[in-house]
């Protein structure tokens, strides 16, 4: 009877660490959310998956080649996408690396992104997120984008 008792518990502890969500799995979700906010134009759940001093930047190339770094407002992103139907907006990623340590990860994501359902651009995504009191949340995205090289 109390081998019985045992294997029971042993079965239950096993299906309940099945179903348990690892840590790279909720950043993964995370990262995952933003985009589906994106392609929804839903503003609301994009701004939940960011923290409160977030940070966006692009690397580009101004106009006589040199290479810059743009900075673009939080606040700005959640507004053109709030603005955006749905699908305008689709941004279709690959996880290639994710990092964790502690309350601090790093995923770097290639994409390709889709404006109105035409190819828009491609590039990789490197982001910084960080485990708050209510989950992880977006700190840093740091992102390249061209046109050509995109497979």
């Amino acid at each position: 009877m109390k081998f019985i008792g045992i294997f029971t518990a042993l079965i239950f502890a096993a299906g309940m660490s099945a179903k348990a969500q690892s840590a790279e799995d909720s950043v993964k979700m995370v990262i995952n959310n933003l985009f589906a906010a994106m392609k929804q134009g839903d503003g609301r759940s994009l701004q939940n998956c960011f923290a409160d001093s977030a940070l966006l930047q692009t690397v580009s190339r101004n106009k006589a080649g040199e290479t810059i770094v743009r900075n673009e407002p939080v606040s700005d992103f959640v507004a053109f996408i709030s603005r955006e139907t749905k699908g305008n907006a689709d941004e279709r990623i690959t996880f290639e690396t994710i990092k964790i340590d502690g309350n601090l990860a790093m995923a770097w994501t290639p994409y390709q992104f889709y404006y109105k359902g035409q190819f828009s651009h491609c590039g990789v995504n490197s982001f910084q997120l960080v485990r708050m009191n209510n989950g992880w949340r977006v700190q840093y995205i740091i992102d390249t984008r061209r046109k050509a090289g995109c497979n």
